[in-house]
């Protein structure tokens, strides 16, 4: 059960005090009702208040000095100020100061109670974009990302080095490698992790609309703006823009985006006034931005601008030997969401993954494992619930690979199932059909440490 919404009503007049304590209480609220700034910042500093109601106009402590306090004392309470027409003005100086709002009096009971409804509804939504915030953050950690390989640790340690700092990103790699993933590591792993990630598309955004949602327009700058509209660049002020596809950018746009990376300012398509932004630009691209630049379709100084700190992205089949995680990490991803008992993928299934050439990386290799989960009707997905196509390519490949002897085939298929289960001993041993003896005997003619996995 949750605890009651605590309340705290501040008012020097007695008769005003009084009523708003009523009011607070019939509406279901835990109220505590004091008449001066001081009893207020001793109320403040033994309970902790969910939202205070305080009058500015005070003899000891006026509202504007006890909002400050409170904001010391418990920045999760939100204030409420309660001014007469002759202090509008001080009014505004409390917003400025970072109270919610404020009710002019003589205030309408339903106005109290509508604004102070309002103020909780923020305060819980607050909490949420927190909660969401802390969980993208713990989602897009380092060590949450799949990957061993040795080219991938290279990824990460520069992931690692790059993230705390405000320096340009340029991530390059073959579609479908998560270069977005990358870049939200980066971002949610940096001091600008509680603050936005805006992706631009520009592959998906035609030419035309380009200039207007990544820098704004303003009121009539073209047929059809009606009204200012903020950019995306703008959106992203304090936290990242993430310009993904980045070759599809025109020349113009090129222009303005290089003359914000120098200048932290932009213009709104026909505006004149430059607006500041404090934004981090993390760029991504599936061709080498190098031989565009070479070929004069992209800007040479543009692009040494933006590759401040370069990374690359293997492909899947550079880092074959990251599959059986990958495969494993999507099977129980799928299997989960799909409320499905799937327990492992099969020694067969798994060498057949090992086998394709993967022209889509991780996001076919995905596709294909969300597939056979939905697809599948056993605890164990088999080469059956794999794709034909994929069957059929991973068949050549195995066909045009030089004929393996007796020996080396049981040792690549021993590993192989060793790999698809994490070392479990026990699982591989079931799985082969043989006793753990056998396979400590087999590990040790054919040279595979077992000493790292699990019993």
């Amino acid at each position: 059960m949750s605890s009651p919404i605590s309340v705290l009503v501040v008012d020097d007049d007695q008769t005003a005090c009084r009523l708003l304590r009523e009011v607070m209480a019939g509406e279901g609220y835990q109220v505590e009702a004091v008449e001066s700034g001081k009893e207020a910042v001793e109320k403040a500093g033994t309970t902790l208040f969910d939202v205070a109601l305080s009058d500015i106009r005070m003899p000891d402590l006026d509202g504007l000095e006890l909002l400050r306090i409170l904001k010391r004392l418990s920045p999760e309470t939100i204030v409420i100020m309660m001014t007469a027409f002759g202090s509008i003005e001080t009014a505004i100086e409390a917003i400025k100061e970072g109270a919610y709002d404020y009710i002019s009096k003589p205030f309408k009971l339903d106005e109290v109670k509508l604004t102070v409804k309002r103020a909780l509804d923020h305060k819980r939504l607050l909490r949420e974009n927190l909660r969401y915030r802390q969980a993208l953050k713990e989602r897009y950690q380092l060590e949450n990302i799949v990957g061993r390989s040795a080219p991938m640790l290279d990824v990460y340690k520069i992931v690692a080095r790059v993230a705390p700092t405000l320096s340009t990103v340029l991530i390059q790699g073959e579609s479908g490698t998560g270069k977005e993933l990358i870049a939200r590591a980066i971002h949610y792993n940096s001091p600008r992790g509680n603050q936005p990630f805006i992706v631009v598309d520009c592959a998906a955004l035609a030419e035309t609309l380009l200039d207007s949602e990544l820098f704004g327009h303003v009121r009539g700058a073209f047929t059809g703006a009606t009204s200012n509209k903020q950019g995306l660049l703008e959106e992203a002020d304090g936290g990242t823009c993430f310009l993904d596809e980045l070759k599809n950018l025109v020349p113009t746009v090129q222009a303005k985006l290089l003359r914000f990376l120098q200048e932290r300012e932009i213009k709104r398509v026909g505006g004149t006034e430059g607006i500041k932004l404090d934004v981090r630009v993390i760029a991504a691209t599936n061709q080498e931005l190098e031989a565009l630049v070479k070929a004069g379709s992209f800007r040479e100084d543009l692009y040494y601008r933006l590759s401040v700190v370069s990374v690359t992205l293997p492909s899947l089949r550079e880092r074959k030997e990251d599959i059986p995680l990958l495969a494993e990490h999507f099977l129980h991803h799928y299997a989960l969401q799909n409320k499905k008992d799937i327990s492992h993928i099969s020694s067969e299934a798994m060498a057949l993954l090992g086998e394709y050439d993967w022209p889509g990386n991780v996001r076919e290799l995905e596709h294909v494992i969300e597939r056979a989960v939905a697809l599948t009707s056993s605890p164990v997905l088999s080469p059956h619930d794999l794709s034909p196509n994929l069957r059929k390519e991973a068949g050549k490949e195995a066909q045009v690979a030089k004929p393996l002897t007796l020996t080396e085939l049981e040792k690549q298929h021993i590993e192989r199932v060793l790999k698809s289960v994490g070392w479990n001993k026990t699982l591989t041993a079931e799985l082969l059909g043989i006793h753990r003896r056998t396979l400590y005997r087999l590990a040790k003619r054919h040279k595979i440490d077992l000493g790292a996995g699990t019993e």
